[in-house]
């Protein structure tokens, strides 16, 4: 077993990959990104880099005992940079303009002060739209937790589960719905849902909604929305198709900005390049069975191909498991829960878990894959060295 600090075996692993090998004209740009990033960080180690200082605790905040406690029991002490500048700015119903990465707190960041808002007026209704039913869930466990005793309720709209149930729950009292844009989009044709009444929106990783498609649904919702609303806005980037989406959602907004540089700084990252493809499960395997290695994050770009590995290390004796777009919701929820107990060491995924899942403590992303974009790249890493915690990034290159 090697030093639990190398990323890779010595001896059969340096048989199989090199690090000078050429590598196919597609994957150029993100491979030379990825050196870019490497170089960076090591400047900035040697250098001084400002950065956001905190300003409170979470007992400063002008929030109820009952949510203080909440937070407490979440053991929540000081406040990311992110919460510290944006939950004060929201309970003063500030519209936010929110620039962060996965891993930085942002859900925290708005559920505090919308849910401390609700507290105080029982009649506002949040609505929260988000790209993927995983995040959406990951939002609704969030707001659980900080909701408890408060008689606040959510509805969670996500497809893959059963419409009628919660066309059910939109006609009892509730104030919060956290849901995907297609099944949003059903539950507003059929009448069950009224966006008008919705006071305070959340638009949570925009620029992931809109990469898949969901523009034309989010400018729809917008258009549906009463005038009068506090706005928050969150996305790890802001393109031009997003900026089209900022000039109609916000109003005099302040800007958050966590920069992407300081959430990489936890993540040391390395690439693999592999001379023999036949042996790349092999590469894996030796990854694996290291020191260290107890909570791994494996991306793919195929969800055959996710499902073949995840079955395939499994033979070889891994507790693994898989998330694709080819699992049912509640299979995909199964696997999800037993990797966040630890009761699988490895989940294999494709992009659909890249972007606002937060796990605990995931120790390496491996990408067996390249991504399509180094943006994916970006969100894909972001799984791991989260909540100040280091991690490790591996990528292979064919």
């Amino acid at each position: 077993m090697q030093n639990k600090h190398h990323f890779y075996p010595k001896n059969n692993f340096r048989k199989n990959f090199s690090r000078s090998s050429s590598q196919p004209k597609q994957n150029y740009d993100i491979v030379r990104a990825i050196e870019a990033i490497k170089s960076d960080k090591q400047a900035s180690e040697n250098n001084d880099i400002s950065e956001h200082v905190i300003q409170n605790d979470f007992n400063d905040f002008l929030i109820n005992d009952q949510l203080k406690r909440n937070i407490s029991e979440k053991h929540y002490v000081i406040p990311t940079p992110i919460q510290d500048q944006s939950i004060p700015a929201i309970l003063q119903g500030k519209d936010i303009i929110g620039i962060a990465n996965t891993g930085t707190g942002k859900t925290a960041a708005f559920l505090i002060p919308l849910i401390q808002k609700i507290s105080c007026d029982n009649t506002q209704k949040v609505l929260i739209v988000t790209p993927t039913r995983e995040l959406a869930l990951q939002i609704l466990d969030e707001f659980n937790s900080f909701a408890k005793g408060l008689q606040i309720k959510a509805v969670l709209c996500i497809g893959g589960a059963n419409i009628e149930a919660q066309k059910n729950q939109l006609r009892q009292n509730f104030n919060f719905v956290i849901g995907t844009p297609g099944r949003l989009k059903d539950l507003i044709g059929t009448k069950q849902l009224n966006l008008s009444l919705f006071n305070n929106v959340v638009l949570d990783e925009t620029d992931r909604m809109v990469d898949i498609g969901f523009i034309g649904d989010i400018k729809y919702f917008i258009s549906l929305l009463p005038q009068k609303r506090q706005s928050l806005f969150f996305s790890a980037t802001v393109p031009p198709a997003v900026k089209q989406i900022l000039n109609d959602f916000v109003k005099n907004p302040i800007t958050v900005s966590v920069k992407k540089r300081e959430t990489l700084n936890n993540i040391a990252q390395d690439i693999i390049r592999i001379i023999d493809k036949s042996k790349k499960v092999d590469l894996l395997h030796d990854l694996l069975i290291q020191e260290g290695f107890d909570k791994v994050l494996v991306f793919g770009r195929t969800k055959w191909k996710m499902q073949k590995l995840s079955d395939e290390l499994i033979k070889r004796g891994f507790k693994a498991g898989s998330i694709h777009g080819n699992k049912r919701q509640s299979q995909r929820i199964k696997v999800l829960e037993q990797f966040k107990r630890n009761e699988i060491q490895v989940l294999l995924a494709t992009d659909i878990a890249s972007r606002g899942l937060d796990i605990n403590d995931v120790s390496h992303v491996i990408n067996f894959d390249l991504p399509a974009t180094f943006e994916d790249y970006i969100h894909r890493i972001g799984r791991t060295g989260r909540a100040n915690k280091k991690g490790v990034a591996i990528t292979f290159v064919e």
